[in-house]
């Protein structure tokens, strides 16, 4: 096994700080938005699902990582506070589907928008780190 150098250790230190502070740049932007991060990730989720239909909330928990019980008090409170809707599928009455409101697709266009901003400011960073562990590697 190859002997870990300084520079291992300080381009996964770089990397890690980058991503935890991109991490925390997000959670403020979605306060600043008027919603929680757990809310901001389950409206990205619905939205970025990207199939035919609107996703199930076990497809939900699926991209949020939790369990279906958390996603589902998750849900409830996006629901209570007008970000999201449930609609039974048309197919199986036994299945849930989770929809955006027109007021929760625009905030979550609007901090698209910036994330997106945020990233194509990271991605030379990014793109530096990536280099220099080729570098390490080879």
């Amino acid at each position: 096994m190859q002997e870990l150098s300084q520079e291992d250790f300080a381009a996964l230190l770089a990397f890690r700080t980058g991503l935890r502070r991109y991490l925390r740049w997000s959670e403020e932007a979605a306060r600043t938005a008027g919603l929680t991060p757990a809310q901001h990730q389950l409206l990205l989720a619905v939205r970025g699902h990207g199939r035919d239909r609107p996703p199930t909330v076990g497809e939900l928990a699926a991209h949020l990582l939790l369990r279906h019980h958390s996603t589902v008090e998750l849900i409830n409170r996006a629901e209570a506070a007008g970000l999201v809707r449930r609609e039974r599928d048309p197919d199986d009455n036994r299945v849930m589907r989770v929809r955006l409101t027109p007021a929760a697709d625009r905030t979550l266009a609007e901090l698209t928008r910036v994330h997106l901003a945020e990233l194509r400011d990271l991605a030379p960073i990014l793109d530096r780190l990536s280099a220099e562990l080729k570098t390490l590697e080879g």
